[in-house]
């Protein structure tokens, strides 16, 4: 009995391996579908499984200044990376891109899915900010003020427009992007990051797939709110706990008649960040008479390659090309 069972016992091992090995398989593939900002956080400066990766090799004709620190002796996340054409012939308009990772992960790299703006004639700038391990907000719309300031500060160094200057991001990053258009006001969020005597506002807003409301993400889908969720990470506590916070955290907070015009693109199907977030902001901004752009994605998830694909893009530039070059 001893013989015959120890073959079977291997077949069966031998099996299960061959099992698991083909689920790893068909999920690598599932994940590599999947577009930015759209997948489980991964460890700071590496992709998320199922992000977009960023092109190896920059397109002809586009040269990258990288890691510039934007805080003097600051946190060691405190740089941006400068995508520009290798030539041209007047300031550029700018456009600021905001990473996402639930606020605790990700990095600047994933700007390069956006690079088709270079082509059209802006600088790209993405950066890094301090994460809600290392900080707790207000710490992040601070960097992400700061990395405005310096932009302008430094707008001469690297042939910048400093009056054009645009914010763009996907999830917590479109969360941050939304604030910058619309807290670029607020003293209290200017944080010390240095250059405090430029302006930290923006003149125009894509915002792709971001909260908005961290108080009503919970009733939403039910997946937030508590200890452990990335809103909690991101306040120091249940967002319930901490309400005047998560109300500092809210963009319609600051809404007024100064808050520059929104892109604001959103999956119908998004489980992650309910579309509802966004119809909260783009309704705010309506009440308000600002101008706003919403753009429902049917099929769409929590991001993917429907935020960047040709007709995206197109949109995306054709936005930016309205607000930043023909106000000029």
């Amino acid at each position: 009995m001893t013989r015959n069972w120890i073959p079977r016992g291997r077949h069966i091992v031998l099996g299960l391996l061959l099992i698991c090995g083909a689920a790893f398989v068909v999920h690598g593939r599932l994940a590599a579908q999947s577009g930015p900002e759209s997948s489980p956080p991964a460890a700071p400066g590496k992709a998320a499984k199922g992000h977009t990766a960023p092109p190896a090799e920059l397109p002809a004709g586009v040269k990258l200044i990288k890691d510039l620190p934007y805080v003097a002796d600051g946190h060691e996340r405190n740089k941006l990376d400068l995508y520009l054409p290798e030539k041209a012939d007047a300031p550029l308009p700018v456009v600021l891109y905001v990473h996402g990772g639930a606020w605790e992960t990700g990095s600047k790299d994933a700007a390069r899915v956006f690079l088709t703006l270079v082509e059209h004639g802006y600088a790209l700038a993405a950066c890094n900010y301090r994460l809600s391990q290392d900080a707790k907000y207000p710490a992040q719309i601070e960097d992400c003020k700061g990395a405005v300031r310096w932009l302008r500060a430094n707008a001469a160094k690297y042939h910048l427009d400093p009056d054009h200057i645009g914010a763009m991001g996907g999830s917590a990053g479109g969360h941050l992007a939304a604030l910058l258009g619309t807290a670029g006001n607020a003293k209290q969020l200017e944080g010390k990051g240095g250059n405090l005597d430029e302006s930290s506002g923006v003149q125009a807003v894509v915002d792709l797939f971001g909260p908005t409301d961290l108080l009503q993400m919970n009733g939403m889908n039910g997946r937030h709110g508590g200890p452990d969720s990335p809103e909690a990470k991101l306040l120091g506590g249940p967002v319930a706990e901490h309400k005047d916070l998560a109300e500092q955290a809210n963009p319609i907070t600051y809404i007024s008649s100064k808050t520059p015009p929104f892109l604001i693109l959103h999956g119908v199907d998004d489980k992650t960040v309910p579309i509802a977030q966004s119809e909260l902001l783009a309704d705010a901004l309506k009440k308000a008479g600002i101008d706003v752009t919403f753009v429902r994605i049917e099929g769409a998830g929590h991001g993917g390659t429907q935020f960047h694909s040709a007709e995206r893009m197109q949109t995306i530039v054709q936005f930016f090309d309205k607000h930043l070059k023909a106000a000029k």
